[in-house]
């Protein structure tokens, strides 16, 4: 019981000065933080909590899903399928190209057989099955006309027009989360408004622009190779090389002749992370393809050595470095004279997926606290009142221990705040109420000590007897409470978004930081004042 080594003393010490060294910046003006952190090294917490948007406001903007974007893509891939078919089914007697005009794809075919079976597979294609969450039949993606002379006519049905803008939304709302909530804590406000809006709302993130160049840009990845001297112009896209100042504005530095085939796509990444080049210094983003796009990007590498390979993010190209050997690692790094925040944001649309279509900013503006001053008001209240009524009645129940009790729970409370701000996560009302239901848990795990103490003491133990039998019978209730307690904050993590997720981190944190301070750090303390005073009673 009063064996405390010098180093878990001086452990828990360094522990509760690291946790105030963190929030302490919580306390400080934001124009004090920027002057601090100036002169730190980047890697050290200089941050304060951040607030929701129920708390402080943030940056709202409304985009709208590019609906005529969708059709064309969607007319894109048709028209590819209309020419695999043609090729699975060698079909010799197409007369002219497959052509896409306004919403129709025209194609006509001599042959009566081979028109026949053409017909056949475009109708099943038509079909695409399955049901709805209404559960109704997914309407047909086209329509299939066969006119007498030849001539087949595909055309975009209305219905299926409407079915794929709803997937699309669907998809960037979550392509939109990823990117914004990549770590599930910052707690943003995104849903849909309309057929093809989506209302997105950060909290405490006044700056509009930085998020619409996060937001906005589609990110489709491609690697494709620069055209050889010769090349056909109907194969090769002319792609500018842009490069991007601190400030967002881009400038032209090259044009290149790049191949048409995509060689590999993004959509085989796994994963991309931010770095710095170990030849020279400069951010990089460090990326790794799945097991298909690592087997490709060897194929393309090792075959190709010696020429240039693009680097197209939205048709621009970010870099064209030459191969100069065969990569077959599956992983790569993309540079292109970035910025620490360009290549840290690069990183996040990589990791997030491209947008299905682009999005078109309709409104942009900052809002203040989604729960008005009043509410505010009222939760800090309610928080400040528990807390001192916590602190009152263990002062009076148990004395000279209570005091003990109450300085753990002040690190308690230090040490949820200094994990809500290492983990980056936003603190909301909800993740308020986590943090008050904690204290009474931190405190609860205190009373149940110093009751079995009582208990020990007065069947006639000696204090240290009593004091050991104390911390140590009531550990195993302290541990069964809290674990169960730890389940439902992870299932309402895992299961939950917004508050909801808001809440569960503060109670997992509360739970957590509670078990080390009611039983380590109130023992140490007991332990520290035993060997001092050398009492002959036990004053609870």
């Amino acid at each position: 019981m009063l064996r405390f080594s010098r180093w878990k003393v001086a452990s828990v010490i360094l522990l509760t000065v690291l946790t105030f060294l963190i929030i302490a910046p919580s306390f400080l003006t934001k124009e004090t933080r920027d002057e601090y952190a100036k002169h730190l090294p980047k890697w050290v917490p200089f941050q304060s909590v951040v607030l929701g948007l129920d708390l402080q406001g943030g940056a709202h903007v409304v985009f709208e899903v590019d609906s005529n974007d969708i059709l064309r893509t969607q007319l894109e891939n048709l028209r590819d399928d209309v020419r695999r078919i043609l090729r699975e089914e060698r079909v010799r007697s197409l007369a002219g190209t497959v052509a896409v005009s306004g919403r129709t794809i025209q194609l006509r075919i001599n042959d009566a057989a081979e028109r026949a079976r053409v017909l056949t597979k475009l109708r099943q294609q038509a079909q695409p099955g399955g049901v709805n969450a209404l559960g109704l039949a997914t309407p047909a993606i086209f329509d299939v006309r066969d006119n007498s002379d030849g001539q087949i006519v595909l055309s975009m049905t209305e219905a299926g027009t409407q079915e794929r803008i709803r997937r699309a939304v669907d998809q960037t709302i979550e392509v939109i989360r990823r990117r914004v909530d990549f770590g599930g804590t910052t707690e943003p406000n995104i849903q849909r408004q309309g057929a093809d809006r989506v209302l997105v709302q950060v909290p405490g993130l006044q700056d509009t622009k930085r998020l619409i160049d996060l937001l906005g840009a589609q990110a489709k990845l491609e690697f494709r190779l620069v055209a050889d001297p010769g090349y056909n112009p109907a194969d090769v896209d002319m792609l500018n090389e842009v490069e991007r100042s601190a400030d967002g504005t881009e400038r032209v530095t090259a044009t290149y002749p790049v191949e048409k085939r995509v060689m590999v796509q993004g959509e085989d990444l796994t994963d991309a992370q931010p770095g710095f080049d170990t030849r020279n210094g400069e951010p990089v983003v460090n990326f790794r393809f799945n097991i298909r796009g690592g087997q490709r990007f060897g194929e393309v590498t090792s075959q190709n050595v010696g020429k240039p390979f693009a680097i197209v993010l939205d048709n621009k190209v970010i870099s064209a470095p030459r191969i100069l050997t065969a990569i077959t690692g599956g992983s790569g790094q993309i540079s292109g004279r970035f910025t620490v925040q360009q290549a840290n944001d690069l990183a996040i649309l990589l990791r997030a997926g491209a947008l299905p279509a682009k999005l078109t900013v309709v409104e942009e503006r900052t809002v203040g606290p989604g729960l008005g001053q009043d509410s505010i008001d009222a939760g800090k209240r309610a928080a400040y009142v528990a807390a001192a009524l916590v602190i009152f009645y263990m002062l009076m129940t148990y004395g000279l221990f209570g005091v003990f009790a109450n300085l753990a729970l002040t690190i308690h409370i230090g040490m949820i705040f200094a994990g809500l701000i290492l983990l980056q996560a936003t603190l909301t009302l909800p993740g308020i109420a986590g943090i008050v239901l904690t204290i009474g848990m931190a405190v609860d795990a205190n009373v149940l000590i110093y009751e079995r103490i009582r208990e020990e003491a007065k069947s006639g133990r000696s204090i240290i007897s009593a004091l050991d039998a104390g911390f140590n019978r009531a550990f195993a209730t302290i541990i069964d409470s809290n674990s169960t307690m730890m389940v439902a904050a992870v299932i309402l993590y895992f299961l939950g978004s917004g508050p909801v997720r808001g809440f569960a981190v503060s109670l997992g944190l509360g739970i957590i930081t509670s078990v080390v301070t009611a039983v380590t750090m109130t023992r140490m303390m007991i332990a520290l004042w035993y060997r001092w005073k050398r009492p002959t009673t036990i004053p609870i």
